[in-house]
């Protein structure tokens, strides 16, 4: 028997069908169509479709498959791989109880998106995981996110912190962030759905989840992947969720705030806010150096904030564009 007669006897009861294509994150039409013959799943979709078997057939159909791919030989379908590992929750509890105020943000976010990113892309198929976190109230209202600490897989850079921009009403982020709702979009190209979202570059799905404490929001995880519907399976979903809670923990009381506090504005598009983080550190540098002549030092991440704020200033004062297109 080949492999694809096997899984047509497996796709056979629909109800099957549908659930184990809403697992790996494809449309259940396309397992019909790797049965026929018409097409083919990729290595990735052939180790997805093993984890995603019930457990009576998995060492069958992974024998099967075998035979016409050496990328299934050595595939691992724990699927306590679906959990966050106990021994990590730990490690992020002992981390907020131990570490310093100063570092615990910087600490626990890095700690955190390095086991989601170990987990979510274990193949390493390409995604970028971002903390993004309201900037302070201008008039009483918080008028912009700005993503924080960020890493990636190739294509994206390791560490996406010297990318940051400021995102608003026009992005996913500001739409979770208003809604307090996690969304996701499993094609960024043909979203035809009323969530505006900035395709960036290597970008085909995400999702965005909010950070929240006792009903309020401090911004969102935000996670981006080069592949088509990467986070449709509900496993995935409820990773990213998990994550999610666990970064909450990297945020003071302090950082929340109330939904109806958040009033955002549409920002310029990256291309027109690159200008205005040229020389981003040196300025930086220039304000601690500065203070450290006076009697009001101030700390390399009150610094920060502070430039953060002339930018936001600068950005909402310009004058809107027609190029603001929205995906």
């Amino acid at each position: 028997m080949e492999w694809r007669e096997f899984l047509g006897s497996i796709i056979s009861n629909t109800s099957e069908r549908d659930r184990i294509a809403t697992e790996i994150g494809v449309h259940s039409v396309t397992l019909s169509r790797w049965v026929s013959g018409e097409s083919s799943p990729r290595p990735h979709n052939m180790r997805q479709l093993l984890r995603a078997m019930p457990k009576p057939q998995r060492n069958q159909l992974q024998s099967l498959l075998e035979k016409v791919s050496s990328d299934v030989s050595d595939v691992d379908i724990d699927t306590s791989e679906q959990e966050i590992p106990y021994k990590f929750i730990m490690e992020v509890l002992d981390a907020r109880a131990s570490i310093p105020d100063l570092l615990r943000f910087w600490s626990i976010t890095r700690l955190v998106l390095q086991q989601a990113l170990r987990q979510l892309d274990p193949e390493r198929v390409g995604m970028a995981i971002t903390v993004v976190r309201c900037m302070p109230p201008r008039d009483g209202k918080i008028r912009s996110l700005r993503e924080s600490v960020g890493l990636g897989t190739p294509p994206w850079g390791g560490d996406l912190e010297e990318k940051a921009l400021l995102l608003g009403a026009e992005s996913l982020a500001g739409h979770v962030t208003v809604s307090c709702r996690l969304e996701q979009i499993g094609d960024l190209q043909s979203n035809k759905t009323f969530l505006p979202a900035y395709q960036s570059e290597h970008e085909v799905s995400a999702v965005a989840c909010p950070i929240m404490h006792a009903c309020r929001v401090a911004g969102c995880l935000l996670l981006s992947s080069t592949q088509l519907d990467y986070f449709a399976p509900e496993a995935r979903l409820s990773l990213v969720r998990g994550y999610t809670n666990l970064v909450s923990l990297a945020f003071t009381p302090n950082d929340f705030y109330d939904p109806e506090l958040i009033a955002l504005h549409i920002m310029p598009p990256p291309n027109l806010q690159q200008s205005f983080f040229n020389g981003f550190r040196q300025r930086v540098l220039r304000r601690m150096q500065n203070s450290a002549s006076s009697e009001s030092r101030i700390a390399s991440t009150d610094a920060e904030q502070l430039e953060w704020l002339q930018i936001e200033e600068s950005l909402l004062n310009l004058p809107p564009e027609p190029s603001h297109a929205q995906v």
